[in-house]
């Protein structure tokens, strides 16, 4: 049996804006995100890739972005 290739990278799971307990739930539903974003700013919105995977703890993409950004936790930092 002969595996196919992948399509493509995988896709990267982005957290947009969890403060509470909200985020455990979206790690079940969604698994650990690579990135975490604090919030929806420009750091956010071009981090992003085209097949990537954002999950917002309020709101959507159309939401408008942050006037001021903020620190992102990536998950290499973290080992």
């Amino acid at each position: 049996m002969r595996m196919s290739e992948p399509a493509g990278p995988p896709r990267c799971v982005h957290y947009v804006g969890f403060k509470d307990d909200r985020y455990w739930n979206a790690v079940r539903i969604f698994g650990g995100p690579r990135v975490i974003h604090r919030r929806w700013d420009w750091f956010a919105v071009h981090d992003v890739g085209p097949d990537d995977l954002v999950v917002f703890a309020e709101g959507d993409e159309r939401q408008p972005m942050a006037a001021w950004n903020a620190t992102d936790i990536d998950e290499r930092w973290l080992t």
